[in-house]
Order: structure tokens, then sequence, then C-alpha cells
């Protein structure tokens, strides 16, 4: 009994030190965030400007070129990433049920491509969109190499979206004579819509705050707002840089605020429209 007692003290006591150090932990990130946050909130609310936001560059610095560069690179990498993601993930969790040698690749290369930084994302942009086809520095180049980046993320989150579905919902679906493609579009998508929905938002936040890439497939013309898709053009993240290195350092702080505001939006919407869906679909917590 006494060694039982001294086993369960010291299971106790260890318990007790790795809660402790957790929570130190969450104190220490917490922290972490509201520094930065405060950080560029403090240094940069102040320098908002109209003549910064909507002004012509020609007269002052504006971040409107950026700004619209951000939405036409968002809008080019989802519209390419995620018709793909999602397809391929179908694929995956549908028709391979998650088993066998090639599921077992595409695990792998998926994992790998999430892993890959960024810059080497940008090197095989430039390689293949400005260098090999000719692209020169183009809005359009940019937004596929984002798409492609962002891809392995989408593709893992909508899987695991499907897998969480409960499989009585197919069976039932089955039972009552629904063909495969429509049980998926009519019962698996709608009822994992919130964590596809969630995974592509979260996606838009990593492609607007995104430089290396940029640098490497649009240039970084911060004054033009593009002509069109293949023309170099700039983004949040590109001016922040741009400014900071050229010495606009309350410009680089001010478009820090609106990058920041931007991709706490984002993360918000992303929850909201989460649960919105699941309440829809019939879902519980």
């Amino acid at each position: 009994m006494k060694n039982l007692n001294s086993a369960g003290n010291g299971n106790r006591k260890l318990f007790f030190a790795l809660r402790i150090f957790c929570t130190v932990a969450l104190g220490v990130s917490l922290l972490c965030l509201l520094a930065v946050v405060a950080y560029v909130l403090i240094n940069g609310v102040t320098k908002i400007s109209g003549d910064l936001l909507f002004g012509d560059y020609s007269v002052s610095p504006s971040i409107l070129p950026a700004i619209i560069g951000t939405l036409q690179l968002v809008g080019i990498s989802i519209l390419i990433a995620v018709p793909i993601g999602v397809a391929s993930a179908i694929f995956l969790v549908e028709y391979t049920n998650n088993k066998g040698r090639l599921m077992r690749v595409i695990q792998v290369a998926t994992e790998t491509l999430a892993g890959i930084p960024s810059i080497v994302y940008g090197l095989f942009g430039y390689l293949i969109f400005v260098v090999a086809f000719g692209w020169g520095y183009s809005m359009l180049g940019g937004g596929i190499t984002l798409a492609i980046m962002i891809l392995p993320t989408i593709v893992r989150s909508t899987q695991e979206s499907l897998v969480a579905v409960q499989g009585g919902l197919r069976e039932g679906a089955y039972a009552l004579g629904a063909s495969k493609v429509r049980t998926i579009f009519k019962i698996v998508l709608p009822s994992a819509a919130g964590g596809i929905v969630t995974a592509i938002i979260l996606a838009i936040g990593r492609v607007v705050s995104e430089s290396a890439v940029l640098i490497l497939t649009i240039g970084m013309v911060v004054k033009d707002i593009p002509a069109s898709l293949m023309s170099p053009g700039t983004s949040l993240a590109l001016d922040i840089y741009y400014f900071a290195s050229h010495g606009y350092p309350d410009e680089a702080a001010a478009t820090a605020v609106v990058l920041l505001v931007f991709v706490i939006c984002l993360n918000l919407l992303a929850g909201a429209l989460g649960k919105i869906i699941k309440k829809s679909t019939g879902e519980t917590k």
C-alpha cells in the first residue's frame, strides 16, 4: 500500500507541475500576442489618414494600389485553390476511404508541401511563371503561386472536415436510394461546410500576410494600380517592407495596422460563418 500511495502522490505532483507549466506557457503566448498587437496599434493608428488609404501616390504615399493588389491576389488564389483542394479532399475521403498506397503517397506529399518555406514557393513561381513562361512580374503569376502554396492547407483541412461527418448520414442516404455523388453534394458537403469555410478564410489570411512569394513573382510596384492581371503590382505586406526600408516608418506602421485589422476580421468571420453553417445544417457543438 505504501508503494501505491507513493506512486499516486508522485503522479499527482507530476500532473500538478505539468498543469503549472502549461498555464505559464499559455500566459507567455498571450503576452507575446498582446505585445505585438499593442505595439502595432500604438505606433500605427494615429498615422492612418484618408490620403494614405485612398489618395494619389503621386501626391503622397498611398496604400490604395496595395489594397487593390491584395484583393486581386486573394481572388486569383482562392478561385484556383478552393475547387482543386476541395475536390482532392473529396476523392481522398469518399473514393479511397483514406486507405491504400495512393492515399499514403498523397498524404506524405501534402504534409511535405505544407511544411515547405514560402520562399521556396516564391523561387518556384519566379522560375516557372516569370522566366520559363515569360510572363515577367505579374499578378497572375503571383496568384497562381499563392494558390499552390495554400493548396495543401485546404486539402488537409477539408479532408479532416469530411472525415468528421458521421458515417450514419452516408448510410442513411444510400439506404434511401441516393447515389454516391448526390450523397456527397447533398449530405456530406453541407455537413462539413463549416470546417471548409473556416479553412478557406484562414487560407485567405495566409495569402494577405505573405511577402516572400510576392517579391519574386509580382515585383514591388507600389505606386501604380495594376492595369491587368499580367501587370506587376504590390500588396499590403509588400508595402510594409517597402515603406520600412525606404524611410517611411509612419506609413509602414499605419499599413501594418490595416493588415492586422484585415487578418483579425478574417478570423472573426471564420468563427462566425462556422457557427452559422453548423446551426443551419443541424450540427451540435
